[in-house]
């Protein structure tokens, strides 16, 4: 499982308060130093204040602990109030078993939310649960749908499989032009398989024309 990381960020939906910024950031250091003590401490007092991140990091610091139930339970707190990491974190613990027998249509429930919430990691689990019916029923072209929003968000992994999709017409009409321009944008940023395909479809088109 990819480890859940401290945020520390604020709730987006409403204003940052400066002394909320310090001492969330201040907890997310006690943290990082080891001092488990003392962060819990602060991101107690900040939760009570109503903020969703420092639930978000109680959860984290739960599951550090061994402690997964507590963990969803904050975590959950945290989606709920709007955090998309948290929703990010609930899905990931509902796909891997961390709160039991590993759950796929739970797991999809939070990354979809996650997604509409402008999460690129969480467009492409979604995309991922279509594309292989685990979690959703199959359906390709929702697949494409969400890695096509994950490409456009500069998820490189996304710009590669949605370049194979239009390639080879997988839940999408096949077009190399456009299996072309994914192609490219993903050798551009560092896929190390797109710049063969980027000859092989160049060659493709040539002949076609």
């Amino acid at each position: 499982m990819r480890p859940l990381l401290f945020a520390c960020c604020l709730w987006l939906a409403a204003p940052a308060l400066a002394d909320d910024t310090a001492a969330l950031e201040a907890a997310v250091q006690a943290h990082e130093r080891g001092d488990v003590a003392a962060a819990r401490q602060a991101l107690e007092a900040l939760s009570r204040q109503g903020l969703p991140a420092a639930d978000y990091n109680l959860g984290v610091i739960a599951l550090d602990a061994g402690q997964p139930a507590d963990a969803a339970r904050w975590m959950e707190r945290a989606a709920r109030a709007g955090f998309v990491t948290a929703m990010v974190g609930l899905g990931r613990l509902h796909d891997t078993g961390r709160l039991g027998r590993p759950n796929p249509t739970q797991a999809q429930r939070w990354f979809t939310l996650a997604a509409e919430a402008g999460s690129v990691d969480a467009m492409v689990e979604v995309a991922t649960a279509f594309y292989l019916g685990r979690g959703a029923v199959r359906d390709r072209g929702t697949a494409a749908r969400w890695y096509r929003e994950a490409a456009k968000g500069g998820d490189v992994g996304a710009q590669y499989l949605l370049a194979a999709m239009y390639e080879t017409g997988d839940g999408v009409e096949g077009d190399l032009r456009l299996a072309r321009y994914w192609y490219d944008i993903a050798a551009k940023n560092g896929d190390e398989a797109a710049p063969s395909k980027l000859k092989e479809l160049d060659a493709r088109l040539k002949a076609a024309s």
